[in-house]
């Protein structure tokens, strides 16, 4: 499969973020933001969503997980073009230099790797890419400084300890069963709905929480299912069936990932928060579980020990960029805010 090199330094770029997503804010004759006296223009935006979204659509078949991953796509692509910024004028603040050859070297290890070392057919690929080797060396050497940059905040954090993956393991116990199973239903709810001009994601929202309340409140979940859902489950009172047409447990590596979290986390009886699904909101039921075989502790210590390392990292980050946030002049304020909020954790 065959990427363009627009998409590589887009991907690249979007790979550098650490933090939850936020929403590209409103712009003014074409700046969506300006950090530290400089422009992020909204064609910059729009150039990185537009070349992460062909990835995504050449890598992802399942149609559920490809909206959500595009939904969440345009949300983030501002982040992280402001959190570049500011680590980039953090950079030139401390005089920092990277060597031209470095940024070379780089380049020709995409020449390597992605030409078979013909420098010839990577110049022509950039040229349909419509990018310059000038513009392309530029964006390889900001890659670069944001890489070296958040590899000094985390370089010195501290391995977990045995007795830390030992509680991660107890708490998260049903992340490490084989095969585990549940009995589910669920209450969907578009956010665009068709024939309804006037409806928007904040109104459909607001009508699945009205629904949870009821649901929590006494109301069937089932009769609140047949009633509003909008999905194939609904006449079924949102069960998820087989072919018998009754309840089944469903395997938990058959579930989308966002989904499976979310539902296995529940205690039978217990109903989700509304659900953020791509272009749907989502209520859950779990009705019932039937766990599967525990994987020894052993087997999946070097995974734990990889997660909690990259919790850290991330929390390390986070609270990194809310420093050079807080000293640096991000446009417009409600841009400002919102970044705060998102870095700082804040929901």
């Amino acid at each position: 499969m065959k990427i363009s090199l627009l998409t590589t330094v887009s991907l690249a770029l979007f790979s550098m973020h650490f933090f939850s997503p936020m929403s590209m804010g409103e712009s003014i004759n074409g700046i969506a933001a300006v950090v530290n006296g400089k422009v992020i223009t909204r064609s910059e935006v729009r150039e990185a969503v537009e070349a992460q979204e062909q990835m995504i659509r050449m890598t992802i078949r399942d149609t559920a997980e490809q909206q959500s991953r595009l939904s969440e796509l345009r949300d983030k692509s501002l982040d992280a073009l402001i959190e570049r910024e500011l680590v980039l004028s953090e950079f030139e603040k401390m005089g920092g230099t990277i060597k031209p050859e470095y940024v070379e070297d780089e380049i020709n290890n995409i020449v390597r790797q992605n030409f078979g070392g013909d420098r010839d057919k990577f110049i022509v690929e950039l040229t349909k890419s419509g990018m310059t080797l000038k513009r392309f060396r530029g964006l390889q050497e900001k890659m670069i400084i944001v890489q070296v940059m958040k590899q000094r905040q985390i370089k010195e954090l501290t391995p977990p300890t045995p007795a830390e993956v030992d509680a991660f393991y107890n708490k998260n116990s049903e992340k490490f069963r084989d095969k585990d199973y549940i009995k589910m239903s669920t209450i969907t709810i578009p956010k665009y709905p068709s024939g309804d001009s006037a409806a928007s994601p904040e109104s459909q929202k607001k009508i699945i929480g009205e629904l949870r309340t009821k649901i929590t409140g006494g109301a069937e979940f089932a009769q609140m299912a047949r009633t509003y859902s909008q999905d194939s489950r609904a006449a079924n009172g949102g069960s998820w069936s087989g072919e018998s047409g009754n309840a089944d447990f469903i395997e938990r590596s058959t579930l989308d990932k966002s989904i499976a979290e979310v539902a296995f986390a529940l205690k039978a009886g217990g109903i989700s928060k509304v659900l953020d699904i791509g272009p749907s909101y989502m209520l859950i039921l779990c009705e019932a579980k039937r766990p599967g075989t525990s994987t020894p502790l052993d087997k999946v210590r070097p995974d734990i020990e990889k997660f909690i390392k990259a919790e850290r990292g991330r929390g390390a980050l986070n609270g990194w960029l809310a420093s050079l946030a807080r000293k640096s002049t991000i446009q417009p304020e409600t841009v400002r805010d919102s970044f705060m909020r998102r870095v700082s954790n804040k929901n």
